[in-house]
């Protein structure tokens, strides 16, 4: 039994040494030496250059968006106006007013 948890022991620390060897020094943590702390070796630069992408990204989701928009307006064509004469016969048909108002308001507004 002792033997058994001194080779599982000694397994684990050889495969934890042979694990930090291989990442270098810092252990794949933090700074390492050719990162002159600047932070995956670009600095700022790299934050800009992300800034910078996330920003045209969004900028052409809205121009794609903009543009759908348009086109599909431009496919509609332009809306009829309804007139006057348009109207006066829609509340005819639905009876707000009467014959004699109808051709009243028709013969005011020929």
């Amino acid at each position: 039994m002792k033997k058994a948890l001194r080779t599982f022991i000694t397994a684990v620390y050889l495969s934890e040494a042979s694990y930090a060897f291989a990442q270098g020094p810092g252990g794949g943590y933090g700074m390492g030496p050719g990162m002159m702390g600047w932070g995956y070796g670009m600095g700022w630069f790299m934050s800009v250059i992300m800034v910078g992408f996330w920003i045209a990204v969004i900028a052409g989701i809205v121009l794609l968006v903009r543009w759908i928009v348009a086109v599909v307006e431009k496919d509609r064509g332009p809306q009829p106006q309804e007139t006057a004469l348009d109207v006066l016969k829609r509340r005819y048909a639905q009876g707000e007013i009467t014959k004699e108002e109808y051709e009243k308001i028709k013969k005011d507004i020929s």
